[in-house]
């Protein structure tokens, strides 16, 4: 069963956020992602200084069975990509939540609240 953090936000398309003090973003996939894609074997990541809006393909993940496209779960400028990711995949599928893929720079903050809490984003990963 997948696991899903309490204290991070989720898109419907299996993007988690976690806001950071900042006023940054960070974003990977979830853990139920990873498990459906099975063993990554490539993370193609954004840009520094790129600027995406909500829902536009950011980023691209790999395994043995398929590629899936990553999506900004909110608009914003990428600051900050994980090349440890990119550089070991699996590290994904060891721990989605640790293995974040990139941080942006939110256009609006409050474009967090209209993101999925864990209950409602499991429900949409109990239904896929």
């Amino acid at each position: 069963m997948s696991t899903v953090p309490a204290h991070l936000k989720y898109a419907a398309s299996h993007e988690w956020m976690q806001l950071n003090a900042d006023g940054s973003v960070t974003v990977g996939i979830t853990d139920h992602a990873q498990e459906a894609l099975g063993d990554l074997v490539y993370v193609e990541l954004p840009e520094i200084g790129a600027h995406f809006a909500a829902e536009k393909e950011i980023a691209v993940v790999e395994s043995v069975k398929a590629a899936a496209d990553v999506y900004a779960p909110i608009a914003g400028t990428v600051t900050e990509v994980n090349q440890a990711a990119a550089d070991a995949p699996e590290s994904v599928n060891q721990d989605a939540y640790a293995a974040w893929l990139f941080k942006l720079t939110p256009d609006n903050v409050a474009d967090l609240d209209n993101m999925l809490d864990a209950a409602a984003y499991q429900a949409v990963a109990d239904a896929a």
